[in-house]
């Protein structure tokens, strides 16, 4: 009985003694201009690790600095420990993607947890919008290549410097209500394809051009993209920033290359 009791004693010892990891919560601040996450770490322990939850039934993440679990508070939200998309920003491993796990499914915000200098940031990627369109065309993370892509129409973000552009939108209160088409063959003019017309938007310069296209055009999905690289050309403006413009010499030779979807 007194071996059994000490054996118990020893086990609850043990289980209080082991270390358990600190949880620390951060509230995020606006992306500023031209800012990048291609931080360098100073030391091998200075990066941030995904941790899965084996708990979950579905694919649920943690973020982790050394032995400390971070979380995310956003007035009047609650505070979020658990995502349902993590991935890193640069092969350094100093910058985070994240997709809060709330339930509400693709609409759920985004984040970026970024080590600079050993100090965690996060930025707040979750622009309010007031589109009647939000929850159609509204896709989360969509990527367009190998190392971009676009967060709620919101954001375009290269993973091989951690560099987030800002998507300059059609209408100030509302996420561009389209869906991803096509981007040019420099890959900085991406091109929406919304209810009447082909908004573009060039990420770099901040320009923008919407070209109304026929709905005859826009109801025909199995054809749009052909018809579209028959009847269109990526043309140069002033500033050199390519443009998607109707052909004005319908005989005139595409070459198909151009055209990026």
């Amino acid at each position: 009985m007194k071996i059994t009791f000490l054996a118990l004693f020893l086990s609850v010892s043990l289980l209080a003694c082991k270390p358990r990891k600190n949880e620390k919560t951060y509230s995020p601040r606006a992306l500023t201009t031209n800012e990048s996450f291609n931080e360098f770490p100073d030391a091998k322990d200075n990066i941030l690790t995904i941790v899965q939850h084996e708990s979950s039934d579905v694919d649920l993440f943690a973020i982790q600095y050394k032995d400390t679990i971070i979380s995310i508070k956003k007035d009047p939200k609650p505070v979020a420990s658990k995502f349902s998309e993590a991935r890193y920003l640069n092969s350094q491993k100093t910058a985070l993607l994240v997709q809060v796990a709330d339930g509400s499914g693709l609409v759920s915000p985004f984040y970026i947890v970024y080590l600079k200098n050993g100090n965690l940031q996060v930025i707040d990627l979750d622009r309010a919008s007031k589109g009647k369109n939000d929850s159609k065309i509204t896709k989360g993370l969509e990527e367009i290549s190998r190392t971009s892509f676009i967060v709620n129409n919101d954001f375009l973000i290269t993973s091989v410097n951690g560099t987030v552009y800002p998507i300059k939108r059609q209408e100030p209160n509302e996420r561009i209500q389209g869906k991803f088409f096509m981007y040019s063959s420099d890959r900085t003019t991406l091109v929406f394809l919304t209810e009447n017309s082909l908004y573009q938007v060039n990420y770099k310069t901040g320009e923008t051009l919407n070209l109304p296209v026929d709905a005859s055009l826009l109801n025909q999905p199995e054809t749009l993209v052909s018809n579209i690289q028959q009847g269109y050309s990526w043309i140069r403006n002033d500033r050199g920033t390519l443009f998607l413009l109707k052909n004005p010499d319908e005989d005139r030779i595409v070459d198909i290359k151009e055209f990026k979807h």
